[in-house]
């Protein structure tokens, strides 16, 4: 198995679970993961929010745990990351408004990079307005996003992925294993494509 480099942006209130799994199941697999905020530096830490299922008509919301960024926004170069992650939760509402974290999506839309979005994440897949002919899951709530981005949103239990291209969804956090699987996946696919393309290149 190749080790791919990864790039996860977080901000405060980003769901606690969709942080800290992937964060810590991505390198355990041999990843390495950078995590960052707009604003803050390694060894800062963003506040995370707990969304729960608990058979209201939405999902519930309290205080998580603290994150530690283990890596500098200011200092992140887009060209070195082999894929992206984005957590859902609250975070995603403020991180659209961040020109720069827009722009570093687009370069790995652009670049058919691997990204991994979940929940709430596809706030930001639409203001980056990189979705437009893609299919895409998400928490049902942010489906108004994804077709007014021009995306088509794919309807998913909980527990389910999808996959498009380089873009693998979930509505969130139940469907860690099966996300997480998919772009694993697709890691390794783009890993031996450019394997091979730096083989030929020599």
């Amino acid at each position: 198995m190749s080790h791919a480099k990864l790039l996860m942006i977080v901000g405060d209130f980003a769901e606690d679970y969709e942080t800290m799994v992937p964060f810590q199941a991505l390198q355990m697999v041999g990843h390495t993961v950078h995590a960052v905020c707009p604003g803050k530096k390694a060894g800062e830490s963003v506040r995370t929010a707990i969304h729960d299922f608990e058979g209201d008509q939405t999902y519930t919301e309290k205080r998580g745990h603290n994150f530690a960024l283990n890596a500098t926004f200011s200092d992140v170069q887009p060209a070195n990351y082999d894929g992206l992650v984005l957590p859902g939760g609250r975070a995603p509402e403020y991180l659209r408004l961040d020109a720069k974290v827009l722009d570093m999506i687009r370069h790995f839309t652009d670049r058919n990079k691997p990204i991994a979005a979940i929940c709430h994440a596809a706030q930001l897949l639409a203001a980056a307005r990189v979705l437009k002919g893609r299919k895409v899951s998400c928490y049902p709530a942010c489906a108004p996003e994804v077709e007014l981005a021009g995306g088509a949103f794919v309807s998913l239990q909980m527990t389910e992925a999808h996959v498009d291209g380089n873009l693998v969804t979930a509505p969130a956090w139940p469907a860690h294993p099966a996300w997480l699987a998919k772009f694993q996946d697709v890691l390794q696919t783009h890993l031996a494509a450019k394997g091979q393309e730096a083989a030929a290149a020599r």
